[in-house]
């Protein structure tokens, strides 16, 4: 297809250093663009490309379109109608985005579940939403039996994992998961339809997607914001396509439509991956390599050297676990292009080392869920370890102290305006005032500082700063520093409790496989680095650490556990 059935993106005025680097273009879509309207033109486009593998299966852009029409036609016969929600509770397998792609189309908004949920959690996902279906890998259907009485949800789909591999491969795999490796554990839904049930019935219903705008809500997505309290904040389907076009605007030089092949390691149920992989490289007509379990190491790095790849996407601990392992550094990154890191902070290690293994940059970027998510990207040329980059075309920033915007350099909470920041609260309007102001910024929680050159450094979350007597303590550095320990796997850092000083440094840190050192050097080793006050007081080594389902270090759990370690304590 010709190059002129892309998206554009318009170029406008330029931008301050505050909005990106001088002379960047501002995006803008054009009039009425929305997911659909870019899914459809990439399927049109790239119509014989591959645009998803997983488990040995290849969909081609045509067969996504098939396959999701088909759904589609199958949600909307049961009566769903425009703006209800549907919940998608699946790890990366084939079904995630035939499944997404058709609740789209069908003008539906996908409510974004994470598969490992406790019935607590999805109880309140579900209830909160108000999702009326839900398509769901079986593995995890137990958990929706428990909880789906208290919910609004009347549809069912569930999904084995192999049910788009063809016979006997599908029979085989679904054979071994059920019976032999005992992973799909007894649910009783009388209501469920199986998966290959519904497109068959779908291929029998003629489909005419309704329309959609671009102000219609694309996805609840749920975040636990600056409060901890699950949320789902409303994101449009403008929202998505202006950071696609942001995004597009900052890598696409470096990418040619239609011949890319991205690793896709964390799951397409999170902000980050959903926008940077799955949306992205759908416009791009990339073909997406789905890893339906990154934890397993030993097993990634062989996915990895079975294919030439330009894009990587990941964050810190994975990339870190993947340096770690002894056949990483064998496979050939000729092809590589680009390996990007979010979600967390990147340690200067980690890049140093993935630079020396691959020869290629590890670019850092910064976004949150309430900004679909992106607000600020390193560039592939020019890149600069230890910052997050220059904020996306179209992008206002600001660093502001009580409301009032600090001079660059300094420190502040980071306020983001731009085409890609959310609606708001799902049914919360008193917590979107909180975070949104009338005439449009995001105050995001994060301490920032704006470099002169425009560059941004992400210092930290304002709620997890560390207060050693009236000294502001920035867990980032601390665990960055832990870090550069020849022997530290990954490490994690918290405040607690201190009789003298108020608040203490505690750092948590995993140790490499045969690596081996003691509480006393770790201490002397930050010495050596860190101002006094900084240095950690107290050392806890694990075995592992609590992390979220993109691999980032959960210090909120850290910190429970302390609190209830101090509550025994005192018992």
């Amino acid at each position: 297809m010709a190059g002129d059935e892309r998206i554009p993106a318009k170029p406008e005025a330029e931008q301050s250093p505050r909005g990106g680097p001088a002379g960047s273009a501002r995006i803008a879509a054009e009039p009425g663009a929305t997911l659909v309207s870019v899914f459809e033109t990439s399927c049109r486009r790239f119509a014989d490309r591959p645009a998803y593998h997983n488990l040995g299966v290849t969909l081609r852009f045509s067969d996504l379109e098939r396959l999701s029409g088909r759904l589609a036609a199958y949600l909307l016969d049961l009566g769903l109608a425009r703006g209800d929600r549907v919940a998608l509770m699946m790890p990366n397998v084939l079904q995630y985005p035939v499944a997404l792609f058709a609740a789209l189309r069908a003008g539906l908004t996908v409510v974004n579940t994470n598969p490992l949920y406790t019935p607590r959690e999805l109880r309140h996902q579900l209830i909160d939403s108000g999702a009326t279906a839900i398509v769901i890998l079986e593995n995890f259907a137990h958990v929706l039996a428990e909880v789906i009485g208290d919910t609004s949800v009347r549809h069912v789909i569930t999904t084995a994992v192999a049910d788009l591999a063809p016979l006997p491969k599908r029979t085989a795999v679904n054979f071994l998961v059920r019976r032999i490796k005992h992973m799909v554990p007894p649910f009783d839904l009388p209501q469920a339809v199986r998966w290959r049930q519904a497109l068959e019935r779908g291929a029998t219903l003629d489909f005419e997607s309704p329309p959609v705008r671009p102000d219609d809500i694309a996805f609840l997505q749920y975040t636990g914001g600056t409060t901890g309290t699950p949320k789902g904040a409303m994101l449009t389907h403008a929202n998505m396509v202006a950071n696609v076009l942001q995004m597009r605007a900052v890598w696409g030089g470096v990418f040619e439509p239609g011949r890319e092949v991205v690793i896709t390691p964390l799951p397409l149920y999170h902000v980050f991956c959903l926008t940077c992989n799955c949306l992205l490289f759908l416009e791009q007509g990339g073909l997406n390599v789905l890893i339906t379990n990154p934890r397993d190491i030993a097993g990634f790095v062989h996915d990895l050297a079975r294919w030439r790849f330009s894009l990587i996407t990941g964050v810190n601990t994975l990339y870190a676990a993947l340096l770690a392992h002894p056949r990483f550094s064998r496979i050939d990154f000729s092809h590589l292009k680009l390996g990007v890191a979010g979600g967390a902070a990147l340690h200067p290690r980690i890049a140093g080392e993935w630079r020396s293994v691959t020869g290629r940059e590890l670019v850092e970027g910064y976004g949150l869920t309430e900004a679909s998510p992106v607000v600020a990207c390193n560039p592939p040329e020019g890149s600069r370890v230890g910052t997050v980059g220059f904020a996306l075309p179209s992008t206002e920033i600001s660093v502001r102290e009580s409301g009032l915007e600090l001079s660059v350099g300094e420190p502040g909470e980071l306020w983001v305006r731009g085409p890609q920041v959310m609606r708001g609260y799902w049914q919360r309007p008193q917590e979107t005032a909180a975070v949104l102001s009338e005439d449009g910024w995001l105050r995001t929680g994060d301490v920032a500082v704006v470099e002169p050159s425009g560059y941004i450094r992400i210092v930290d979350r304002k709620k997890d700063l560390i207060n050693v007597s009236g000294f502001k303590v920035f867990p980032n550095e601390v665990e960055s520093v832990v870090a550069e320990h020849p022997a530290v796997l990954e490490c994690g850092c918290i405040g607690v409790p201190d009789a003298r000083t108020g608040q203490a440094v505690r750092v948590y840190v995993v140790l490499r496989p045969g690596a081996a050192l003691s509480t006393e050097e770790l201490i002397e080793f930050c010495r050596a680095r860190l101002t006094p006050y900084k240095i950690p007081r107290q050392v806890d080594f694990r075995a592992s650490l609590p992390k979220s389902q993109i691999g980032k270090v959960l210090r909120r759990e850290l910190e429970r556990e302390q609190r209830e370690r101090a509550g025994a304590a005192a018992a």
